[in-house]
């Protein structure tokens, strides 16, 4: 590991006009990894060389790409059984400053809110009635109708934040404080829609026979599977196991990213959609 001095040399040498001295240091500093931010930062604060703090900028991106990269490479190597935390993955490409613990602070309150209010003896439909009081009317989550294609609708912070999300960001959110509740729902990956199913109680298995679907764009609207073959029938899809089961984790945070791109591409941020393309190489 090089010494504060010697890694400030490094940075001192970004503004070189020479392509391969600059391509050198920024490799160099690359494999630093995250310890070089603070004093990639600091230099940026202390130049008033556009060119220098535009550089030092792209390095700091570059950096921060790596280790959401990396982490969520390991997330996937590791079974993807924590949700929220693919999700903070993800959110970390956007916005790699935010503190992962005010998101599951946040999600925890919701949980609160809904628990304080939970009986032991409350129905299926009963907890999910339960569960959008407070989701749709405590805590004012609603589908950003307005900006559907909003990159920002992709992203846990943000949702949070704005109260507006899209489909899938809605029901994964939805889906985690009802699993921290154990009320067994869980995401469906339909085509076009990302819906919820509520499993049966007794099995509390994500494979367990479906009792109802839940549309969490549309304040928790409950529906049955004849509406879902309806959906699929207008689509011209075959009616296909996979979408009336419960996906899993992994397939939920692709899903999550291909929107993702989606929606760069539709904005024009072609480079942050090949990014995004990259971040989900890592499923395959």
């Amino acid at each position: 590991m090089l010494n504060d001095k010697e890694i400030n040399s490094l940075i001192h040498l970004l503004d070189d006009p020479d392509e391969e001295v600059f391509r050198h240091v920024e490799e160099k500093l690359l494999t630093l990894g995250t310890d070089v931010i603070a004093p990639l930062e600091a230099a940026w604060e202390k130049s008033f060389d556009s060119f220098l703090q535009s550089r030092i900028e792209n390095l700091i991106h570059k950096i921060q790409f790596e280790q959401v990269f990396n982490e969520l490479e390991l997330w996937y190597l590791g079974g993807g059984f924590d949700l929220l935390q693919g999700l903070i993955i993800v959110n970390k490409y956007q916005y790699p400053d935010l503190e992962e613990q005010n998101i599951i602070n946040q999600v925890e309150e919701i949980k609160r809110d809904a628990w304080l209010e939970m009986m032991y003896n409350m129905s299926a439909v009963e907890k999910v009635r339960l569960l959008n009081n407070v989701f749709y009317n405590l805590h004012g989550f609603k589908g950003n109708t307005k900006n559907y294609h909003d990159p920002q609708n992709s992203y846990i912070g943000k949702v949070l934040e704005t109260r507006k999300g899209n489909p899938i960001l809605l029901a994964t959110l939805y889906s985690i404080v009802a699993q921290r509740l154990d009320i067994p729902v869980y995401g469906v990956n339909l085509p076009r829609h990302f819906i919820l199913a509520y499993v049966d109680e007794q099995t509390k298995s994500e494979k367990g026979d479906v009792l109802f679907y839940i549309n969490a764009f549309n304040r928790g609207q409950i529906f049955g599977k004849h509406d879902v073959l309806s959906f699929l029938k207008q689509l011209n899809l075959p009616a296909d196991e996979q979408f009336f089961l419960p996906c899993d984790n992994l397939a939920i945070v692709s899903r999550v990213l291909r929107n993702l791109s989606a929606s760069y591409n539709q904005a024009g941020s072609l480079e942050k959609a090949a990014e995004i393309q990259r971040l989900l190489s890592v499923f395959g």
